[in-house]
């Protein structure tokens, strides 16, 4: 029996072939990453000006003038003059005012308490904003894979962040004190920048989708990413330090510059015992210990700009030469904030400063490690 030949062209079976569907990575995990990107990007500048009010109330002299701690109930201010009085009594109770403000009239301690209480009016509003997106998204089910704990772990960050402001605020309520602990202070600072730069970073990972994140990563910059990661670090002890300095005021100890007085070290830097206290302490010595690491930051900063600049990404080197001028103003606003003896306009923008050159940090180091496309000629 003789066979048919089959044509070339002759299906070989009736079942269909299937061809593997686009993006993969991403189908049923995306969520609504524009709208929380939008509501992170709330919380981030919400969490910008407190940090912003945060420094006015420290450098006005404010903070301790609420001297209870009440979460809920205290979000109503006093409404008459009795509630007025019965606050300012609180406070007269307090090393501060007996101390420092004796005589103080109540019109200006109502100047005071207004900067405290919209300082922690603040941070319940940021609580409040939180709560409602993340619950929101949650019931929702917009939430990307992935996401849900990243989103839980910042707000447990905020609600720490409260603790730790009242076990600040603490601190200066009994004994001598006439201000909050100084290592307690950089605490509270060091956290607002860690909530920051997570809401920061989460906004940028959210800009794009998972597949265009890998795909990214594998034309990154690993020795740039490790580096900016080395830069992020000195510039969070940086903070922590200023939070030192503005602690203790030891950005009016010495309003010279480069010199701390009249030789490079401070005098007598070592007075106090046991040692260690007096790199959270003397005055002097503090603010040498934060113009060093400037420095060294300043430098390492500079190599790696100068690294950068010759990188083949145009978006890239553009991230990194915004962060080295912010770095470089930050500098200089330094410097005039120690020679006018921190005046509060100087040292506010100075505070701000850090705020800006935070962020660009964290912007370099996530271009580094996911590059945006350009195209095949690239950005001269």
């Amino acid at each position: 029996m003789a066979t048919k030949n089959r044509s070339i062209f002759e299906e070989v079976g009736t079942t269909q072939k299937q061809v593997a569907a686009p993006g993969g990575i991403d189908r049923g995990g995306q969520g609504a990453r524009g709208p929380i990107r939008i509501w992170l990007g709330i919380i981030f500048a919400l969490v910008g000006v407190m940090i912003l009010v945060g420094g006015l109330t420290r450098l006005t002299d404010s903070g301790l003038s609420i001297t209870e701690w009440a979460p809920i109930t205290g979000a109503k201010p006093p409404a008459s003059e009795a509630e007025w009085a019965i606050a300012f009594e609180k406070y007269k109770a307090i090393p501060e005012y007996q101390l420092q403000n004796k005589g103080m009239s109540l019109a200006e301690f109502k100047g005071i308490f207004w900067w405290e209480w919209g300082h922690r009016q603040l941070g319940r509003v940021i609580g409040l904003v939180w709560a409602l997106g993340f619950f929101g998204f949650l019931a929702a089910r917009k939430i990307p894979t992935g996401w849900t704990g990243r989103l839980l772990f910042l707000g447990g960050l905020g609600g720490l962040q409260g603790a730790i402001g009242w076990w600040m605020v603490s601190s200066g309520l009994g004994g001598e004190m006439l201000d909050v602990a100084s290592y307690r202070l950089a605490t509270h600072l060091g956290l607002a920048f860690i909530i920051l730069g997570f809401a920061a970073w989460y906004i940028f990972l959210l800009g794009r989708r998972e597949a265009d994140l890998m795909q990214a990563r594998r034309s990154g910059d690993t020795r740039l990413f490790g580096r900016s990661t080395g830069l992020m670090h000195l510039a969070f002890i940086q903070i922590l330090l200023g939070a030192l300095v503005a602690g203790i005021d030891a950005g009016r100890a010495f309003p010279t510059w480069p010199l701390m007085g009249d030789s490079f070290l401070p005098p007598d830097p070592f007075t106090i015992t046991p040692l260690w206290r007096n790199f959270f302490e003397d005055a002097g010595l503090v603010q040498f210990v934060h113009r060093m690491v400037a420095y060294a930051l300043f430098l390492y900063g500079a190599v790696i700009w100068w690294g950068a600049r010759r990188g083949p990404n145009g978006h890239t080197r553009f991230a990194f030469n915004a962060m080295f001028a912010v770095m470089l103003l930050q500098v200089i606003l330094g410097i005039m904030t120690a020679l006018y003896s921190a005046p509060v306009h100087i040292a506010i923008v100075h505070q701000i400063g850090a705020v800006a050159l935070w962020v660009l940090i964290l912007r370099g180091r996530y271009l580094a490690r996911y590059p945006l496309a350009q195209s095949i000629r690239g950005d001269k």
